[in-house]
C-alpha cells in the first residue's frame, strides 16, 4: 500500500491516527513519539498480535505505515483489510 499524503500539521495527523486507532478493539499503543506511533492489534479468537507502525515524514508530506503479523504465514488478508479501513478513515477530510 502507498504512503498517505500528509494534510495539515504532523500534530493534527497524529491526533487523527490515534482517534482512528481508538475505534478498533483490542489495540494498545506501545510506543509514541513526536512523529511515530507503534500499535499492537490483538485478534479476538487466537490472540495473535499484529504490529502496526506509522511514521510522519513532514519534509516529504507523507505518512508511512507498515503492518506485520508476529506469527504465521497468512492471515487471510486481515492485516490488509484493517489497514485499508484505517487509511481510509485517516484520509477523510
Amino acid at each position: 500500500m502507498e504512503a498517505l499524503t500528509l494534510s495539515g500539521s504532523p500534530q493534527e495527523a497524529m491526533a487523527r491516527i490515534k482517534a482512528v486507532i481508538a475505534g478498533f478493539p483490542r489495540t494498545k499503543i506501545v510506543d509514541e513519539r513526536e512523529n511515530y506511533l507503534h500499535v499492537e492489534f490483538t485478534s479476538a479468537l487466537f490472540r495473535f498480535v499484529d504490529d502496526v507502525e506509522f511514521q510522519i515524514d513532514e519534509s516529504a508530506g507523507k505518512i508511512h505505515f507498515r503492518s506485520a503479523s508476529r506469527v504465521g504465514h497468512s492471515d487471510l488478508g486481515a492485516n490488509r483489510r484493517r489497514m485499508e479501513q484505517i487509511t481510509a478513515a485517516i484520509s477523510k477530510p
